[in-house]
């Protein structure tokens, strides 16, 4: 009989911490072990050659869900977990999202219903809160968080979802007493709103003494003002994605509606601003890189709803990116010397499992931690088009672009999922994940060790 179920022999592992050589050992789903001449497994992998990682966790994307103006994204949790899964990713964050009116605990049941029958990956739920009315603040949001529900999304623009910042404080409080994490869309236009909304954000987080994460950050102010927080030790975490690094406004003025999908919030900035992204990356501003995949079809059901010509109020907001998020930034990022192999590691999987309650049963590789295991190839050169990816767009904003590594295995608590371009799961057999509330014990502070530097003061201009 043979000691554990499978083995991953001869690659390079790589955590946010450490890079070695070990092979993994799984048992029922679990990493068994890491080290030499472990023994037998039912099966083995040969992964000579490539580098053996945590399984990505992409703690950000729109899957299944209603905008505030009723459309619905292209993707189901089938099609985006699939794409996920080739994307190298093992878990997925998207949201529950709920809009005035109506009750947090239908919006949670919602999406359950339809995750639960379709994800091929693991699978927890940001909530979205837009109506903090004295119920949901005194019952249903503090009963879902000891639930497993610990973190959740506010607006600060957008006339249907927006919250005044009285309502800001009380849900910051709310989320400091019961240990949660808030986040927050800042603003969805010009760089100097970006500006302000997050520095506004940061000053009633101060003032309620509460964690706070910044989502798709776009822009070099907004950058700086997450870095000055952090430098200050206050428990301040920021997020961007890959439309900051690899698009730009020139895009969105592409002939004809061509720009329309290319329009997201916040917009794609200039080259300048590409660039002040990349070094919050590497210095430790952001701690999370997410794909924000948000999937409109370039066709009456999305992007071009209000018609074939609509004003820029009217274009469907949002870019896809599930499956692409994890290659683009390991080729331009590792491949091209910007980021260490481990940074990536951190900003890809392990913050977020650390963030977002997770950790460390997810987001490492460690004894005792889900086997969710991506096996990359770093040499494998790919030309990014649509009919490659999996997801249920009629198009890519990277079309065209050729990234050097992909993962070519990919493994959920120890079941191989992708192998090459041949899926072998089933629709439902992703797990949701109950998350754990953090408390000043466990909550990464503004100092927690990543492999990302923090040099303090950097120039983000």
């Amino acid at each position: 009989m043979s000691r554990f179920d499978l083995m991953i022999r001869g690659g390079t592992v790589a955590t946010a911490a450490d890079t070695f050589a070990a092979d993994i050992a799984v048992r029922e789903g679990k990493i068994a072990a890491l080290g030499f001449d472990l023994g037998e497994a039912e099966r083995t992998i040969d992964a000579s050659g490539t580098l053996v990682l945590p399984g990505g966790i992409d703690a950000h994307c729109h899957v299944e869900q209603e905008s505030s103006t009723g459309l619905m994204t292209a993707d189901d949790f089938y099609s985006a977990s699939v794409s996920a899964a080739f994307g190298g990713n093992t878990t997925i964050i998207p949201f529950a999202a709920q809009h005035r009116g109506q009750n947090l605990r239908e919006v949670v049941k919602t999406a359950h219903e339809r995750a639960g029958p379709k994800a091929v990956v693991d699978y927890a739920f940001h909530l979205i809160v837009s109506d903090p009315t004295h119920n949901v603040l005194g019952q249903e949001l503090p009963a879902l968080i000891m639930e497993g529900y610990t973190s959740f999304k506010v607006y600060m623009t957008y006339e249907r979802l927006k919250i005044d910042d009285r309502q800001m404080l009380d849900v910051l409080s709310l989320a400091r007493r019961h240990g949660a994490m808030t986040m927050v869309h800042a603003v969805s236009h010009a760089a100097l709103a970006e500006s302000e909304a997050s520095r506004r954000a940061i000053d009633l987080a101060r003032l309620a003494d509460a964690k706070l994460l910044i989502i798709h950050v776009s822009a070099p102010e907004a950058a700086r003002a997450i870095r000055e927080a952090r430098d200050r030790g206050l428990p301040i975490y920021g997020e961007t994605c890959p439309q900051y690094l690899f698009l730009t406004a020139d895009d969105l003025d592409r002939d004809g509606m061509d720009g329309a999908k290319y329009c997201c919030s916040p917009p794609p900035r200039d080259k300048a601003s590409q660039e002040a992204i990349w070094r919050g990356l590497a210095n430790g501003t952001f701690q999370v890189f997410s794909s924000d995949h948000a999937p409109y079809r370039f066709d009456d059901s999305g992007k071009l709803s209000a018609g074939p010509n609509p004003t820029f109020k009217k274009i469907a907001n949002g870019v896809p990116g599930l499956e692409t998020r994890m290659p683009l930034l390991f080729s331009e990022g590792v491949g091209k010397g910007r980021l260490s192999l481990n940074e990536f590691v951190a900003l890809t999987s392990t913050n977020a499992a650390k963030i977002y309650g997770l950790y460390p049963r997810k987001g490492t590789l460690a004894v005792g931690s889900d086997a969710d295991i991506a096996i990359w190839d770093p040499a494998w050169k790919r030309t990014i088009t649509q009919d490659m990816l999996h997801d249920n767009m009629d198009y890519t904003p990277y079309e065209g672009m050729t990234v050097t590594g992909w993962p070519r295995t990919v493994i959920n608590r120890g079941s191989v999922i992708v192998d090459g371009d041949t899926l072998l799961v089933e629709r439902g057999a992703g797990q949701f994940l109950e998350r754990v509330s953090a408390n000043a014990d466990d909550t990464p502070s503004a100092s927690w060790p990543l492999a990302t530097s923090h040099t303090f003061g950097a120039d983000l201009s």
